[in-house]
C-alpha cells in the first residue's frame, strides 16, 4: 500500500493554529491530527516547530521540553524507535523555592497529574548514545516536579504524533527543591534514580507508588535517550545549556481538579516531599 503523501506546508501552518487555539482557550479537537489524512509523526514535529514560533512570536520563550512515552513496552506496540517530546514554555514552568505550590491553570478541562524527575542542563548535549553518568555529568540540578497535562482530544484518546503536535499535552510543570548535581554525588545518583520510590497521595489518601524505573529504567537515562533523539531529528538544534528537561512520568498519570491537594513523598533519593494544590 503506497504510503500517505505529508502534509503541505499551509496544512502544517493551519494545524498549528487550531492546535494553539485549543491550548489557549480549552477547546476540544473532535477528530485528532492522527485520524486527518497525510498526518505522522514527520509532520508532527513540523507542527510542534511551528508551534514554537507562534509561542515566540507572542512573546513567550521555549525554556525546555517534556518527554511522552518513557516506556519501552509502548514502542513496539505504537511502532516507536525512540520517545517523543516537546517544547515546555516561561509561562509554563513554574520554579519554586520551597516545596508547596498552588496552581492556578486556566482551565479545567481534563487535567491530569503526573511526578517526574527534573533536570536542569549546564550545557549542550551534543554526542549520542550517552550513559547515565554521562547525562548527569551535562546536567547542572535534579528536582521533583509536577507535570500537569490535559488533552484536548475526547476520551484521552490519542497517539503518538497527536502528542507531538499538541504541545505534549502539557499545561503546567511545577518544579520543587534543586539538587546541585556536583562531580562527586554522580556516582551515586546513578545508583539512586533507577531505584528510589515516588509515593503519591491526594487529599492525604494514598493513590499510587512508582519508580525511577518506569522512566526509562533511570529518569538519567530517559535524558540520555532524549539528546540522542532529539540530535537524530534535529541535528543543528541539540539539547542547550539551561534547558529544563522533564524526564518522564513515575506513576500513571491521575485526574485532579479544582481543590484537590498532591504530596509526593520520596524514598531513596535526597529530595523533599512536593505539595501542591489546585486553585
Amino acid at each position: 500500500m503506497a504510503s500517505e503523501p505529508p502534509m503541505s506546508q499551509p496544512d502544517a501552518e493551519s494545524l498549528a493554529r487550531e492546535l494553539l487555539s485549543a491550548h489557549e482557550t480549552g477547546q476540544m479537537v473532535p477528530i485528532p491530527p492522527s485520524a486527518r489524512p497525510g498526518f505522522h509523526l514527520n509532520t508532527a514535529y513540523e507542527v510542534e516547530a511551528r508551534l514554537k514560533q507562534l509561542r515566540e512570536a507572542a512573546g513567550h520563550k521555549a525554556v525546555g521540553r517534556k518527554v511522552g512515552y518513557a516506556n519501552k513496552a509502548m514502542w513496539r506496540v505504537l511502532k516507536l524507535e525512540t520517545l517523543v517530546w516537546a517544547h515546555m514554555y516561561d509561562d509554563t514552568v513554574h520554579h519554586n523555592d520551597s516545596n508547596s505550590a498552588t496552581l492556578t491553570p486556566p482551565y479545567y478541562r481534563s487535567l491530569k497529574i503526573e511526578p517526574e524527575v527534573v533536570f536542569g542542563l549546564k550545557g549542550p548535549i551534543t554526542a549520542e548514545g550517552l550513559d547515565a553518568t554521562a547525562a548527569l555529568e551535562s546536567t547542572e540540578w535534579l528536582a521533583m516536579g509536577f507535570e500537569i497535562i490535559d488533552c484536548p482530544f475526547p476520551d484521552w484518546q490519542f497517539q503518538p504524533s497527536d502528542f507531538v503536535a499538541s504541545l505534549g499535552l502539557h499545561t503546567a510543570l511545577v518544579i520543587g527543591e534543586k539538587m546541585q548535581v556536583k562531580p562527586d554525588l554522580i556516582a551515586k545518583l546513578v545508583e539512586e534514580l533507577p531505584r528510589f520510590k515516588a509515593r503519591m497521595s491526594k487529599n492525604g489518601e494514598f493513590i499510587e507508588e512508582g519508580s525511577g524505573r518506569n522512566s526509562l529504567r533511570s529518569p538519567a537515562l530517559c535524558l540520555a535517550e532524549l539528546s540522542t533523539a532529539v540530535l537524530r531529528r534535529f541535528p543543528t538544534q541539540p539539547l542547550d545549556a539551561g534547558e529544563i528537561v522533564s524526564s518522564g512520568t513515575l506513576t500513571a498519570g491521575h485526574p485532579t481538579d479544582r481543590g484537590d491537594l498532591w504530596k509526593v513523598d520520596l524514598e531513596g533519593l535526597s529530595l523533599p516531599p512536593l505539595t501542591l494544590r489546585f486553585a
